[in-house]
């Protein structure tokens, strides 16, 4: 199955620079290579490096300027540096570079894992699995919980991050990055950031933070829906509280009974078949031993988060920096995902 395409015309790399910077650093990179690209993904761009014999996958940020410490290219080849050593998941970092002349940023290779990444619809190749969904649900959730008790100082990961404090930063963090994308005032987005900051829950036991995990960032066995092959997008992999990776696959995840403004968000089938969200979390419980009972706070923050991530994207499109058409649409669905988070956290009081 071919899951690459022509790379776009905005985002070329130079093939013969990329070729001998890359010649003789990995393995069979003496060969030919041909470049496309993965045509998924709304931030970072990633790339296809075949060389016949040996194939690799290229990352790096996207085009224009980027917030400060977002789209971490240095950070994630980091983390995929170790990670892989103690979580299968974890596609393995090979090469990182902040030799700019090359692909014109920070950039970084990694292994290739083949699968099927599931976005809008159940692939066909899954015709064959009525329960196919809800294999994919329960994959999911407890490959999060597996990586929230990876040892990370035991890979050399201790000094990732700074769990303590962690969600007040998230709060804040993302609230100044709002600001500066200098889109019309938002006032649900203003009554979220208060009501987060006046409901934080007491910090528990910090984990690995994956930070944008949900169903289009993992890839499935082609021949195994309830197998995970690979997890990628590991650019803001963090030390920090776990619950609030699972609150950003509840931010992500659409159930058919919901509100329009929630669907907006989804980044996965709508359709019967899969886990609930109370169900995810009651799952999750189960498997890691951890207590769930601020899950609203943590899928509010997430929604919140998210209106922020879109708005990033959104602006640059506005301003010219990438022509990918893609992102005209992400405009409305911003004030619909506030509102959403908004709901959230009135539902919890």
């Amino acid at each position: 199955m071919n899951d690459t395409i022509p790379v776009r015309d905005d985002e070329q790399l130079d093939t013969e620079r990329v070729a001998a910077f890359l010649r003789g650093r990995l393995p069979g990179s003496d060969q030919p290579l041909t470049v496309r690209q993965f045509g998924g993904g709304a931030a970072n761009l990633t790339y296809h490096l075949d060389y016949g014999s040996h194939e690799y996958v290229l990352r790096r940020p996207p085009l224009g300027p980027i917030a400060p410490s977002a789209h971490d290219m240095a950070r994630e080849s980091r983390v995929l540096s170790a990670l892989w050593q103690a979580y299968p998941y974890a596609p393995r970092a090979f090469l990182f570079s902040d030799d700019r002349s090359v692909v014109g940023a920070p950039f970084f290779v990694m292994e290739r894992r083949h699968g099927i990444v599931v976005r809008k619809q159940v692939p066909a190749v899954y015709a064959g699995f009525p329960d196919a969904p809800r294999r994919m649900s329960g994959a999911l959730v407890d490959a999060l919980a597996d990586l929230h008790a990876v040892d990370y100082t035991a890979i050399g990961l201790a000094d990732l991050g700074r769990p303590a404090g962690f969600i007040r930063r998230q709060i804040e963090g993302w609230w100044r990055r709002w600001q500066a994308t200098e889109l019309p005032e938002n006032r649900a987005m203003s009554a979220v950031h208060e009501w987060l900051l006046a409901n934080q829950p007491p910090e528990g036991t910090p984990s690995l933070v994956h930070n944008d995990y949900k169903l289009d960032n993992v890839m499935l066995a082609a021949d195994d829906p309830g197998r995970l092959v690979a997890i990628f997008d590991w650019d803001m992999c963090t030390l920090g509280d776990p619950l609030s990776d699972l609150g950003a696959l509840l931010a992500y995840w659409a159930q058919p009974d919901d509100p329009v403004h929630f669907q907006a968000l989804a980044m996965m089938p709508i359709q019967p078949g899969f886990l609930c969200r109370e169900e995810l979390v009651a799952r999750y419980a189960t498997r890691s031993g951890r207590d769930v009972s601020h899950m609203a706070f943590y899928h509010s923050l997430s929604l919140y988060r998210v209106v922020v991530i879109i708005a990033q994207i959104y602006v640059r499109f506005v301003r010219g920096q990438t022509q990918d058409t893609r992102f005209a649409a992400f405009g409305p669905i911003i004030p619909a995902t506030a509102q959403a988070a908004l709901d959230v956290a009135r539902r919890a009081g």
